[in-house]
Formats: C-alpha cells, sequence, structure tokens
C-alpha cells in the first residue's frame, strides 16, 4: 500500500470538478503543442512522469536537453495561488536554496495557458531519493531546510491556503461519509473513531499553538532529489501556511528511537540557519493523523480519474478501509504518548 506520506496532496475541494475527467483532452499533441508555443522545437518524444494530482511529463527538445511541463489540474488552484507559488520558488532561488523554479519565458511569464490548461515549464534536475538511515543526508537536508525556512519567515502567503483541522480532518470525514465510501458496517466505527481524534488534534493545536509560516507543504522522500553530496528540493505545488514541523516530520521513520535519532539530526542542521521551536514536536502524531485522513479523501475525490483505479487497484475496497480505521486507531494511541525527546 502506498505511503500517505509520498502522495500529491490535495488543495480546496470543488466537488462539481468530479463529474468529468479534466485530462481526456490532455492527449499527445496538446502537450506538444503546448510546449511548441512557448518557441521550443520539440523532438516529439514524450515521457510521462510520476504525479497523479497534475500530469507532468519530460518533453523532447530537438539538440538539447529536455524540460519538464507541468499541467494544472484544471480548477484546483487559482492563477493567484499558481503564481504565489511560482514566486516563493524564485525567491528561494535568489537566495541559493535549492529547488526547481518554473522557468520564465523573455516577457518574464511562468504560467502559460493552452486548450484551457494552465501549464509550467521547468529544467530537468537529475538525482535520486535521499537515503534517510544516512545521518548525514538528514544533516544535509536539515540545512536545507533550515534556510528555506528562514526565508519563508520573511513574508507571509496572501493566496495559498493553510494547513488546518478543518480542511485536512473535517472536510475529509465529512466527505468520507457523505458520499458513502465507507462499507455501511464499518461507518459507525469511523464516524466515532474520527470525531475521537479530530477532538485530540483540536486540543493538542490548543495547547501547543505554533507559528504559521510559508512550507513546502509536501516534504516527502520523494520530493527530495539528491545529486553530489547534495541535495534540491522539487514539486512546490502544495506550498502552504502552516506550523515549520510540518516540512520536518514526514522525513523521519522506523521505532521511537531511530525517530529521535533522525529528528536530532535534522534539527542539528535546521538551527544553523532558522531557530526551532521544539514545542512543534507535540504536532507531529496530530500532523500525521491529519494527512493519513486527508489521504483517504484525496483517493476518494479522485476516483473518477482513471489514473486512480489503474495506480490504486487496492483503494476503496473492505480491506482497505479496515485497514485505515486500524491505522487511525493506532494514531489515537500515538497522539496520547510523550512527544520525541531530542539528544
Amino acid at each position: 500500500m502506498t505511503d500517505p506520506r509520498d502522495f500529491d496532496d490535495n488543495s480546496d475541494f470543488d466537488d462539481d470538478e468530479f463529474e468529468t475527467h479534466p485530462y481526456d483532452s490532455l492527449t499527445p499533441d496538446t502537450v506538444l503543442n503546448a510546449v511548441e508555443s512557448l518557441g521550443y522545437q520539440t523532438d516529439a518524444r514524450i515521457l510521462p512522469l510520476n504525479s497523479y494530482e497534475n500530469r507532468v511529463y519530460q518533453v523532447g527538445i530537438e539538440d538539447e536537453t529536455p524540460i519538464i511541463a507541468k499541467f494544472y489540474r484544471p480548477q484546483r488552484w487559482s492563477i493567484e495561488q499558481i503564481l504565489e507559488e511560482h514566486q516563493f520558488a524564485q525567491e528561494l532561488v535568489d537566495v541559493e536554496v535549492p529547488v526547481v523554479p518554473a522557468t520564465a519565458n523573455s516577457d518574464g511569464k511562468t504560467l502559460h495557458e493552452w486548450q484551457g490548461f494552465q501549464f509550467a515549464v521547468y529544467e530537468r534536475k537529475g538525482g535520486h531519493a535521499p537515503e534517510l538511515d544516512n545521518l548525514d543526508h538528514l544533516l544535509v537536508i536539515g540545512r536545507l531546510m533550515g534556510r528555506m525556512h528562514a526565508l519563508s519567515k520573511t513574508k507571509e502567503f496572501s493566496h495559498r491556503p493553510a494547513l488546518d483541522i478543518e480542511s485536512f480532518g473535517e472536510q475529509s470525514r465529512t466527505f468520507l461519509l457523505e458520499n458513502q465510501f465507507l462499507p455501511k458496517e464499518l461507518e459507525t466505527a469511523y464516524d466515532t473513531l474520527t470525531r475521537d481524534l479530530i477532538a485530540q488534534i483540536r486540543t493538542a493545536f490548543s495547547n501547543f499553538p505554533a507559528k504559521s509560516i510559508r512550507l513546502h507543504g509536501d516534504c516527502h522522500p520523494g520530493n527530495i532529489l539528491w545529486r553530489d553530496d547534495s541535495a534540491h528540493f522539487v514539486d512546490l505545488d502544495d506550498a502552504r501556511s502552516g506550523p515549520a514541523v510540518q516540512d520536518l516530520w514526514m522525513l523521519i521513520s522506523g521505532d521511537r528511537n531511530q525517530q529521535t535519532l533522525q529528528m536530532s539530526e535534522i534539527l542539528e542542521g535546521y538551527q544553523q540557519f532558522c531557530d526551532f521551536d521544539f514545542t512543534e514536536l507535540n504536532l507531529i502524531e496530530p500532523l500525521r493523523t491529519l494527512r493519513i485522513m486527508h489521504y483517504s479523501a484525496w483517493l476518494a475525490r479522485r476516483w473518477t480519474d482513471p489514473a486512480f483505479p489503474h495506480n490504486f487497484p487496492w483503494f476503496n475496497s473492505q480491506r482497505y478501509w479496515a485497514e485505515h480505521i486500524l491505522e487511525l486507531r493506532e494514531q489515537l494511541s500515538a497522539m496520547q504518548e510523550p512527544a520525541l525527546t531530542l539528544f
């Protein structure tokens, strides 16, 4: 089963959006024509990349390095929200934080339109996922994240949403229950359990209020590429406001001792460039719980997109929902445990 840390996160929901398949008209010719409308001469080679929320392709360019073309899911983000993502990436590049920004054309535009699709192009940057059991890798990533957040704190988003209990928790449970995704015999268990979870999450956020800053928003290992003893961030599509620890907790795994060691290494690097409020460690399990809840709702909301039944065939089965409820019960217990105590 896919790790919920590794999904393309969902933002504001429009239920009417899911009555049709927004990518039905995004044919290979459409992709090539869109890219060529920017002045590129393609060689007609297209390689779909691993993305479900948007559609992302490597497009071959005559006698040059291929580029990456990203077609935003229609109606998901407003133009202002997309441009704010692009601006955030460029701000990071300007202070030499290694991210991959959208490429501007000669007029300085980074967002383009073709046959109803908003799209952007990017330089292709290679690399592989970091080794999260390698403490040296975690130290380097911690430094980069500290540099990112130091810049993040200098201003606020005007258009991007916040990571909050309402959108990630309440709306997720409501959508699943109202649209009868759960088997009938599991609805009551899910309803009761998620009410208890959200109540506990609210208590945690009330007891440990955190400053909201601009975040990468989806900083799982797949969105960090390692190359030549360093790393760079990709895919700021889910950039939003929230507590700093949201960009850190998805980089730790294993038992409590392993997570303690990993987070200690990350924060050693992080604090070389940015202060960290250690009370935010109390929010790791509440944030993990929100992401797990949100992940199931994301799959459900996208189930009419043909890519989802194909790539997530295990979803929406009796076994999936039984295991999901068990995972949420484990999270209820995890949230009652003390926060990590670092070295």
